[in-house]
This record gives C-alpha cells, structure tokens and sequence, in this order.
C-alpha cells in the first residue's frame, strides 16, 4: 500500500498518541470502517423491510411520539 508522506505522518502521530503501532491504528481503522459499513447496510435492510411490509400494529414509542408531536401542535 503506497501512502503520502503527509498520510504516514498523521498516522504516525495518531499512532504515538494512542501508543500503538501504525500498523495496529490501519487495522483498527480498517476494522471500524468496514463495521460501519456493515452497520449500514443492516439499517438500510431493516428500513426496507419496514418500508415494504410494515408491523401494523401500534408500539409505545410510536403512540407517545404522536402525542408528544399532537401536544406541541398551536390548534
């Protein structure tokens, strides 16, 4: 992997800072990227599922939001 002298030196002192090696804070940040990612895309399936076949029933965290929202409302 080729990377900018203005690159390696960020994380070279991200590394220091943390007192890990380069290597380990490339890994971790790797690591963290691709997780969000995958967290995303969970998300992204969880909203089209509802999207496309929604629960149909009413939960508590619906109702109150609807209240709460009906409440601020000036009429």
């Amino acid at each position: 992997m080729q990377l900018s002298d203005s690159l390696l030196s960020l994380l070279d002192q991200r590394a220091a800072c943390a007192g890990i090696s380069r290597s380990e804070l490339i890994r971790r940040s790797l690591e963290a990227h691709l997780a969000a990612d995958r967290s995303a895309a969970i998300d992204r399936a969880i909203v089209e599922g509802y999207t496309r076949i929604p629960s149909g029933r009413r939960d508590a965290w619906s109702v109150a939001a609807l209240d709460e929202s009906l409440r601020d409302e000036p009429w």
